[in-house]
């Protein structure tokens, strides 16, 4: 039987960083960002081990939030900058990402290391894009939390740069999350 939980944005975290390279990297930061507007199901069939995992997520461009401490002019050129070139907010406003397949390896009691391979679509691209994950099912609750890498080149994401090309990010993003899911209906 398939029990289905609903992401809950505000008891868990989704970050996403970014490393700076180039000759001036020095002075430069590498930015985190946080999501602030993700939703989700979770499909879970699970009794004497667990038979399928069924994840939709979908992020609110918009939502995204830098966390390092800088000045509020920076902050703002920051924000700008990635809603405007970098994630083109008004054309992509979504990030969605489902499952198409799973593997899970039991550590102990309700409490796995998964992999989930699905569909990942990102400024306007939908590639395949794989999860390592850990999950713990819980009786009112369940924890998803792992890392991910993406490529911003995969998805047509023009290289982030400054000082004409002094500074710039490196193409590879690491995804961070920390999600909290509820059943539906409570």
């Amino acid at each position: 039987m398939t029990v289905r939980y609903r992401i809950d944005p505000g008891q868990g975290r989704f970050t996403v960083q970014g490393f700076a390279t180039g000759m001036l990297s020095v002075f430069a930061h590498s930015p985190t960002f946080a999501v602030r507007d993700i939703a989700g199901v979770v499909g879970l069939d699970a009794g004497a081990g667990l038979r399928n995992i069924d994840v939709d997520l979908t992020v609110r461009t918009e939502s995204l939030v830098l966390l390092d401490q800088v000045r509020p002019a920076d902050r703002e050129e920051i924000e700008g900058r990635m809603r405007r070139e970098v994630l083109e907010t008004a054309a992509f406003p979504e990030i969605v990402f489902h499952t198409l397949e799973f593997e899970a390896e039991p550590v102990e009691r309700d409490h796995y290391r998964v992999f989930l391979g699905g569909r990942l679509t990102l400024h306007g691209v939908t590639r395949p894009h794989g999860i390592e994950a850990e999950l713990l099912i819980f009786s009112d609750a369940l924890r998803l939390r792992g890392e991910s890498v993406l490529r911003m080149s995969a998805y047509q994401i023009r290289p982030v740069t400054a000082l004409g090309g002094a500074i710039r990010l490196k193409d590879e993003l690491s995804l961070s999350f920390d999600l909290i899911a509820l059943p539906e209906g409570s």
